[in-house]
């Protein structure tokens, strides 16, 4: 008798599908590592036993919320899968695929399992890597799924990635009254994209791209024409944008990206891109239209002038954003052929540059742009900040201030080398903080330059740095991986001993690379005055060849 009432049991279940009549909305939960993922917009389905239609709650109660993807799957029309997505209540895309339905090599299993009542079976396949276990139904006549992956096989009530991370059917719902295709109005039909260029637009509509620069030269030449919001200086090889940066919610991520070929130039060069304070009575700009003397003077005994490399109370120092390197003559000269060598075609600098957020939200900027150069075709760069939503960041500080930067970026108009460590006192800034600094960091990018075998950029030499007369870091800066970027090297010269010039070590750099910041804690910092002193043995002058160092600190506080 109880063998008879389960048998009934699961035929009413399965006749409660099989109606062709009705539409079935099916809900799904998430869960990771054993824990169920609170969701207030989970993943629906609509299917009958004709057409599929995968969204979320929000896409089908007309809650009005964008983006809004879908997937629809009609079996007049398999295998094609119509991949939808709206922006707002006009624009939407789409996409028809007629791959992915088939994509995926299913491994059968005779494993079954019962959810919600159902008797699934057990299917496995492999995407990227990730083992995917997919439970499904197969006799309902129903091809529904949470994701494209299985909706081949029939009803797929779970899907697991991994053995951890679960997606899995909670209630399944008669509608009466509502067919997949409703949702699929004649304002969502536009003419079909690629696949991946509607792949693309998705990806670019979930970020803020906000453009800098374009295919901008930076060469040494007596012609170096402004505009209103692009502004050339130090005969060319400095340029600045004057930019408004939109609102930039607190914990979103930012990027900072650099793509650069040579126009001309041959050689490894230094580049750099920073921000212009203009919150002082003196700016790095004053010194860029009316020269470098307008600049406050370092100066350590060696009868050399140092201009605008430290913040005092009437000027601050420029805001470092990314340190770059320009490979030996990438894209201009990859006519220069090696065997079995294929040269890339341009440089792409991508780094973080977050904790900067309280500098650029909702403010008019000037950020420079820097490759030294005396070459009339120089560089040409592209450059732009993406700005990414996120829960939070992980430097969480909202105070910035500048304290020091020795990057002669007005190398061509007169700015000395920052050849100012051969004091054995090192370098020594005194700087006054207006208020307190609540877990203090001092962002601090070094590289070392000049000379041949024996100069500061082919040997190893150690920084100190001292905050408030307290050693706080010490490190010897150092790249052993130059020889990863061969590729982008084709200017390179090559030596005796089978390596050539972009393979050797160098002083925290590689030519066709970023130089990361260190990021230095120093506690609570009480509003007032402080000192920053950087030690670094500087090698000897040997002939007309001599070593220096570039050092940038920008104190973070929260």
């Amino acid at each position: 008798m109880r063998l008879k009432l389960i048998i009934t049991f699961i035929i009413c279940i399965q006749a409660f599908f099989v109606n062709a009549q009705e539409t079935y909305q099916i809900t799904y939960e998430r869960i990771s590592n054993g824990k169920k993922i609170e969701e207030s917009n989970p993943i629906q389905v609509l299917a009958n036993t004709k057409e599929t239609i995968i969204g979320t709650q929000n896409s089908f109660n007309q809650s009005g919320k964008f983006p809004n993807e879908l997937f629809y799957f009609n079996k007049d029309k398999s295998p094609v899968i119509s991949s939808i997505t709206q922006f707002d209540s006009i624009h939407s895309i789409i996409s028809n695929d007629s791959i992915s339905f088939n994509k995926a090599v299913f491994t059968l299993t005779k494993e079954t399992k019962r959810i919600l009542g159902l008797r699934c079976k057990k299917a496995t396949t492999s995407i990227n890597s990730n083992t995917i276990d997919v439970w499904y139904v197969d006799n309902m006549n129903l091809n529904a799924a949470p994701t494209t992956v299985g909706l081949n096989l029939g009803f797929v009530l779970e899907l697991t990635r991994n053995n951890n991370s679960t997606i899995r059917a909670v209630k399944i719902e008669r509608e009466k009254d509502i067919i997949p295709s409703q949702f699929i109005t004649k304002e969502l039909v536009q003419p079909a994209l690629d696949l991946l260029t509607y792949k693309e637009i998705i990806w670019k509509s979930k970020f803020m791209d906000i453009n800098l620069l374009k295919n901008q030269q930076i060469n040494f030449s007596k012609e170096f024409p402004s505009n209103d919001s692009i502004y050339r200086f130090a005969n060319g090889t400095v340029v600045v944008r004057k930019i408004k940066i939109p609102q930039i919610k607190s914990g979103s991520q930012i990027f900072l990206n650099v793509t650069q070929q040579s126009n001309g130039d041959a050689y490894d060069r230094t580049g750099s891109v920073f921000l212009i304070p203009q919150n002082s009575e003196i700016t790095f700009l004053d010194g860029l239209q009316k020269g470098i003397n307008q600049l406050p003077i370092y100066t350590n005994g060696n009868g050399k002038k140092y201009q605008g490399y430290f913040t005092t109370d009437k000027y601050t120092s420029n805001i470092e954003l990314m340190r770059f390197f320009t490979p030996f003559g990438i894209n201009k000269f990859n006519h220069i052929q090696i065997k079995n060598q294929d040269w890339e075609t341009e440089a792409k600098y991508r780094q973080e540059i977050s904790e900067f957020q309280s500098v650029l939200s909702n403010q008019e900027v000037l950020i420079g742009f820097f490759i030294g150069n005396y070459d009339q075709g120089g560089h040409t760069i592209s450059a732009n900040i993406t700005v990414h939503p996120s829960s939070g960041s992980t430097l969480p500080n909202q105070k910035v201030q500048s304290v020091f930067n020795t990057v002669n970026v007005m190398e061509m108009a007169g700015q000395e080398y920052p050849s100012l460590f051969d004091d054995a006192n090192g370098f020594t800034v005194e700087f006054t903080l207006k208020e307190d600094f609540t877990n203090a960091k001092l962002r601090f990018i070094t590289t070392g330059h000049g000379g041949w075998e024996n100069g500061d950029e082919f040997v190893p030499k150690e920084n100190t740095v001292f905050v408030d007369n307290q050693k706080v870091f010490n490190t010897i800066p150092w790249r052993q991986d130059c020889g990863s970027y061969r590729a982008y090297n084709p200017a390179s010269g090559n030596f005796d001993n089978g390596l050539s010039s972009s393979d050797y070590s160098r002083s925290n750099w590689c030519p066709g690379t970023i130089t990361n910041p260190y990021f230095i804690h120093l506690g609570n910092l009480k509003a007032g005055k402080h000192t920053v002193k950087i030690i670094i043995p500087q090698g000897k002058p040997e002939g007309n060849s001599f070593s220096y160092w570039n050092v940038s600190g920008v104190l973070l506080g929260e």
